[in-house]
């Protein structure tokens, strides 16, 4: 693509994506938080308060330390070099241009300025989908060239996510709500990451016998280190792995494809629990707040009451909201993996064999219909077939959750404040939080698990098996 399409057309969806989610956050937060009313907030002031406030000056701030760390950033052509092995032989250079405004956002092509990577790469990589301006994303020295540009990448890819939990309890009244939220996080997060870790710290069969350094402790440690970056190491890339897939990011430091069967599993069933645990701006939020009240809707139903949360009556319209919220996704994942899996379309794209094969397809629909953006890249997907399915699972998966959770919201500021009694279910304590994970975990279990053990479990019992 051209810097011109890069910069007018992808950045301004950079932005305008990010802002949206925190809009249609604001507009669920405003139903709790008032009592008996009729409006939820303007869609523009929203969108442009985020937009000003939020997402420029952190884009701003962290594009001029990237370019500090060495991060490209250009408007000259493409420089040229000679090749080592090669002498007096004049070859283009990977790609020069907006790296640091576009690093992890998407294309093949970029030029930099300042000024577009304050546009480009901090927002994708901060808080929406990416793709990467060198095709191997962040893993890139040009995208990605230190250790601390590789931190403060992943950071911004959390930070706001994780601050809404703070944003929800403030304007609710209710600060250790939010704390709660952010806990529940925490807990599904730090979970993924233990395995995700673990299994790519440990050796594959097929490597036993061969010792690599392991650039966290200088030790030599049998890890599969193929697809990752030697100055990032298997607990950066594990991390990153985790991050960008909890939190709805896109963006990768390693290749997916080449993880151990769970090490690749970890990721894909980040994306599979709904993008709740972080997940996009905003959006990881109010889907987190859908599973909070089912939450509330399944410990009602156990002790004989009116369901409530945050002294709002959960009632039969906010559970048929909440059900499309989280049927929806599946709903196209599984579909478009099933479809992909006995069309010839699909199956002449697949590059692997086996248990594999329906991993990559089965990431690639989990990508499109939870909001993500990374891959197994040994899918080939720039195909008719997979350009329509993926489009049409984002479009569904898209607007029919933000569609309910805003209908839900018109009718729960409308209701008045129930008083608070001896039976009323605290939302803020490790009961409750247990709870919450609970829910998440369970349904992410009953509806994704027995694709997953066609995929990276069967494959796993396969590696150990020796086959």
């Amino acid at each position: 693509m051209s810097y011109l399409t890069q910069m007018l057309a992808l950045t301004v969806q950079n932005f305008v994506s990010a802002a949206t989610g925190m809009a249609v956050l604001a507009a669920l937060i405003r139903a709790f938080a008032r009592e008996s009313e009729h409006g939820i907030g303007n869609f523009w002031r929203d969108m442009t308060r985020s937009v000003i406030y939020i997402l420029l000056p952190m884009s701003f701030v962290l594009a001029l330390v990237l370019v500090g760390q060495g991060v490209v950033q250009t408007f000259a052509p493409y420089a040229t070099y000679e090749p080592l092995d090669r002498p007096a032989v004049v070859v283009d250079s990977a790609n020069s241009g907006a790296a640091a405004s576009s690093a992890s956002a998407g294309a093949a092509q970029l030029t930099k300025s300042p000024w577009v990577r304050w546009h480009r790469k901090s927002p994708s990589n901060s808080w929406v989908q990416t793709a990467g301006a060198f095709n191997v994303n962040s893993s890139h020295p040009l995208e990605n060239p230190t250790p601390f540009a590789n931190l403060l990448e992943m950071l911004a890819i959390l930070i706001i996510p994780a601050a809404l939990c703070q944003t929800f309890g403030k304007m609710v009244g209710r600060p250790k709500q939010g704390l709660a939220l952010l806990l529940s996080m925490l807990v599904l997060f730090g979970a993924g990451l233990a395995i995700c870790v673990t299994s790519e710290a440990a050796a594959l069969l097929p490597q036993a016998n061969l010792p690599l350094v392991d650039g966290q402790t200088g030790g030599l440690l049998p890890a599969n280190m193929e697809g990752k970056e030697v100055r990032f190491g298997i607990a950066n890339s594990a991390l990153w792995a985790v991050a960008t897939t909890a939190a709805s990011n896109g963006s990768v430091n390693s290749m997916h494809d080449s993880f151990s069967p769970l090490g690749g599993l970890i990721p894909m069933f980040m994306m599979q629990l709904g993008e709740v645990v972080f997940g996009g701006v905003g959006s990881g939020l109010y889907g987190l707040l859908v599973f909070a009240i089912i939450t509330v809707f399944i410990a009602g139903l156990m002790v004989g009451r009116t369901p409530e949360f945050l002294s709002k009556k959960i009632e039969s319209f906010e559970i048929k909201m909440c059900s499309l919220v989280i049927l929806f996704p599946p709903m196209v994942v599984l579909l478009g993996t099933a479809l992909a899996c006995i069309c010839q379309a699909g199956q002449s794209a697949v590059l692997n064999s086996g248990p594999h094969a329906f991993s990559e397809i089965l990431y690639a629909f989990s990508s499109a219909g939870n909001n993500n953006g990374s891959a197994f890249a040994g899918l080939s997907a720039n195909s008719l077939f997979y350009n329509t399915a993926l489009g049409i699972a984002m479009y569904v998966a898209r607007y029919w959750l933000t569609i309910p959770v805003l209908a839900m919201a018109g009718t729960l500021v409308t209701k008045k404040r129930a008083p608070l009694s001896p039976g009323t279910m605290p939302t803020d304590n490790l009961l409750f939080v247990t709870l919450l994970v609970g829910v998440v975990l369970i349904f992410g279990g009953l509806t994704f698990v027995p694709a997953l053990a066609l995929g990276p479990i069967v494959e796993h019992l396969l590696m150990t098996g020796g086959k």
